[in-house]
């Protein structure tokens, strides 16, 4: 069992290795920066709610305000009528005014408890919205250094590239000179080779009879055309 794990885990990586040295170095840029943009956007969205509900505790926090005003003003009149009608003797109206001031009294304290709830959730929603803030900037201003890595990586994959090609053109100039000079070797060797055998045929030739009779009559011919040469000046008178 632990052999063909092993055995696995090397295919998944020979496989990746092969796979990786087979992605286009610029294809790899540009899907980075594709993936940061998407991060980037996918972390605005998020922060955009944080933000939008900071903004909807606002509102109501504005309403539940209005509310607990109403209702302390309203409490107020309550109490205002109830001692009224006690002090005209009016009971039953003493009554009716004192339970709806009891009333009035009990929504004040329901609207002064959402109200409390909602400042402390504000509290909390405005830490999260500086938060979300922040992180939105940062992560801006990595995307706008990786968008400038970006550009300062397809400019060196560039000038690579073109290194690349020049070598690869000097190394072909090199292999045709190098051809050049094996040809040129060869041609050179077979005519000393024929130089050599040619001046060792005249050796040859020189150590047999024929060729010391060759070399007399030569001998000869020189000194008969030396004496017809002294003929001729003579009769020239030079």
């Amino acid at each position: 069992m632990g052999f063909f794990k092993r055995l696995w885990g090397y295919i998944k990586t020979l496989f990746r290795v092969k796979t990786e040295a087979a992605m286009d170095p610029e294809i790899e840029i540009e899907q980075a920066i594709h993936e940061a943009k998407k991060r980037d956007q996918d972390l605005r969205n998020q922060a955009a709610k944080v933000v939008a509900h900071r903004v909807q505790l606002e509102s109501k926090i504005e309403n539940a305000a209005d509310d607990v005003g109403e209702s302390r003003e309203l409490t107020k009149q309550a109490l205002l009528k109830a001692q009224e009608s006690t002090t005209g003797g009016d009971t039953a109206g003493a009554d009716k005014w004192t339970k709806a001031a009891t009333g009035l009294a009990m929504k004040l304290q329901a609207s002064e408890n959402n109200l409390s709830s909602l400042k402390s959730q504000y509290e909390s929603a405005v830490d999260q919205s500086d938060d979300a803030k922040k992180a939105v900037q940062q992560n801006a201003m990595r995307l706008q250094e990786l968008a400038a890595k970006r550009m300062e990586l397809v400019g060196d994959l560039q000038q690579a590239k073109m290194q690349e090609s020049v070598n690869e053109a000097v190394e072909a100039i090199s292999a045709t000179m190098d051809d050049d000079q094996v040809s040129l070797s060869r041609v050179e060797e077979k005519i000393e080779k024929r130089k050599a055998e040619a001046m060792a045929k005249a050796e040859l030739r020189e150590a047999t009879p024929a060729g010391a009779e060759s070399e007399l009559r030569e001998a000869v011919s020189m000194a008969q055309a030396d004496a017809k040469l002294d003929e001729l000046r003579a009769e020239l008178g030079i």
